[in-house]
């Protein structure tokens, strides 16, 4: 309250806010650390998984990952940890935008069954880092930036569609409320109907986050996440559901059982720097030319994947151009260059941006505070791993289809009366989910509106890029017949 004679002057802006631009983007710091947490929640599950798909997976000697004749799937979970937060830290404070990054799941499925197994871990992962290195310079060069640029908007909305109907299949099949089926590609739950606690679990979850959320609840998506949690352990407690097994128990929680043996444990970085950077170029592993095209492979896909989730990121959180760009994208690329790097310095697969960060989106998030705040959850992890490892997925995934809904709502920036950008749109839409990948949706779209402008005439309406990104990924969807073919 002024006294008389005296004007009053509005409140300056401290350090921390001036560097983040957090009142500039309309949130406040209480907004970017409830999307931190958020964000870390969706995604804590990659500590759990990620051992899971490397750490069980023998190379062609008989070695798993980190040495040993024996899976050693803590140093893989800490070493995960460890990468992503330092990587997402980065993130959020050179380019200052709400995006986290770990081990990338299909990349680290690729590298351990397409490459480890013909090679060593220490040459699989010298890969990744070429990789990542290949990614970096194609920054620097502006090459990078100079692709996305010349992508056409209604596309790059048709891509953020996309996100978000495959993070919302994504939550659901975590959930085991979307289950392979027997007849059918997929069913309702185990049995074409919902069955099992788990499901009931997620379920309840999502309907709590709904009720919140229309009902405007400040942090509503890690309120019903904690609510969900609790009731987890206290169900995990009473009927001792134990973990999910098709045949034997098919109403068991999916990624991580609620409950934990311990709370605190030291961590191991076995995984660390155990790179042999041109192993797999010999000729008693994959060969130059089957190593150039494993490479080639992992870069197509963490090049794009990389520009569809920044996309639609920045589009969730209001933050990007007239062009559909988001800011610092110079910056975000160059990060998630280094991230490729790192992860293969770790021993832990190619890091790449997540889509779950649209969940912290969701809960307000909107500048890189918040992916600091979820790079030192991650830190804090490596210590924790017992409680990180015990939030089940079915607690978590319900905000993943809340973000799927919002990401949709921008389906009606596409003209669908279009056909010339309508078909693309749509193959760009559908085929992340049907394929299960962020890459085959975004390959598809471009070969296909590049095929429509030539078709029609109208070569000279296309970028150059378009040109020669279309024909990369013409290579990348025949890389299996190619490599047969070379070796």
């Amino acid at each position: 309250m002024s006294t008389p004679g005296t004007t009053s002057t509005p409140h300056a802006p401290s350090g921390l806010d001036r560097y983040f631009e957090i009142t500039a983007r309309g949130s406040t710091v209480a907004r970017e650390v409830r999307g931190g947490v958020v964000t870390f929640l969706t995604m804590a599950y990659i500590i759990v998984l990620n051992p899971l798909i490397l750490g069980l997976v023998p190379d062609s000697t008989g070695a798993y990952l980190g040495g040993g004749s024996e899976p050693n799937l803590p140093a893989v979970a800490a070493g995960t940890a460890l990468v992503a937060g330092v990587l997402t830290i980065l993130m959020g404070s050179v380019a200052k935008f709400p995006l986290a990054l770990a081990a990338g799941l299909g990349l680290n499925a690729f590298v351990a069954f397409s490459i480890a197994t013909v090679s060593t871990w220490e040459a699989a992962m010298g890969l990744v880092v070429l990789e990542g290195v290949v990614i970096l310079v194609l920054v620097l060069t502006g090459f990078r930036s100079a692709v996305f640029h010349a992508v056409p908007n209604q596309l790059k909305v048709a891509i953020s569609v996309g996100i978000g109907l495959f993070i919302a299949l994504i939550g659901f099949v975590d959930a085991g409320f979307v289950r392979p089926g027997a007849g059918t590609p997929v069913q309702l739950g185990a049995t074409g109907q919902l069955s099992g606690w788990p499901v009931l679990v997620f379920s309840l979850g999502l309907l709590l986050l709904i009720a919140l959320w229309v009902r405007r609840v400040k942090g509503a998506i890690l309120l019903a996440i904690a609510v969900t949690t609790l009731g987890a352990f206290l169900l995990e407690a009473a009927l001792d559901l134990g973990a999910r097994d098709v045949e034997s128990n098919p109403g068991g929680w999916g990624l991580t059982v609620p409950t934990f043996d311990g709370i605190v444990d030291v961590p191991d970085f076995g995984t660390l720097f155990r790179v042999d950077l041109f192993g797999a170029f010999s000729a008693g592993a994959v060969g130059v030319i089957g190593a150039i095209l494993l490479v080639f492979s992992l870069m197509l896909a963490d090049f794009f994947d990389t520009m569809g989730t920044m996309t639609a990121i920045g589009a969730e959180a209001g933050l990007n151009d007239a062009e559909g760009v988001p800011p610092h994208t110079e910056r975000i690329l160059v990060v998630d260059s280094v991230a490729a790097i790192a992860g293969g310095l770790g021993g832990v697969s190619s890091n790449t941006s997540y889509i779950e960060s649209a969940s912290g989106v969701g809960e307000g998030a909107r500048t890189g505070l918040a992916s600091v705040v979820t790079g030192l959850l991650f830190l804090l992890s490596t210590f924790f791993a017992p409680i990180v490892s015990a939030i089940p997925s079915e607690a978590a995934v319900p905000a993943l289809v809340l973000v799927g809904f919002l990401m949709m709502q921008q389906v009606t920036g596409v003209d669908w009366a279009d056909l010339e950008i309508a078909i693309p749109a749509f193959l760009t839409i559908v085929l992340m989910p049907f394929t299960y990948s962020i890459t085959v949706g975004i390959g598809a779209g471009f070969v296909s509106y590049v095929l429509i402008k030539l078709v029609l005439g109208k070569a000279r309406a296309l970028h150059p890029l378009l040109l020669v990104v279309a024909a990369l990924f013409v290579v990348y969807f025949a890389i299996d017949p190619i490599t047969a073919w070379l070796t």
